[in-house]
């Protein structure tokens, strides 16, 4: 099973997560099949990659984890 999690970019001092597209079993940090958009915590900042295809992925097999879930509702994201 697919989960779209996120997966911290290592920038000293300065949080930045990268929401990814993974296998349930394997790690978000390096075995991610796709980055799907990026997020900043410092700024609240969304940088979506291809709308059309997180909407797919969504609407197909892949679920959220509970961390990404709620950061999409307390941003009011709609996808």
């Amino acid at each position: 099973m697919l989960k779209i999690r996120l997966s911290r970019a290592w920038k000293r001092n300065t949080p930045f997560y990268k929401v990814v597209l993974t296998e349930h079993t394997k790690s978000a940090k390096n075995w991610y099949k796709e980055i799907l958009w990026f997020y900043d915590p410092m700024t609240k900042e969304f940088k979506l990659k291809d709308l059309e295809k997180i909407k797919k992925y969504i609407s197909t097999w892949t679920q959220f984890s509970p961390k990404v879930e709620k950061l999409i509702k307390d941003n009011n994201i709609t996808l």
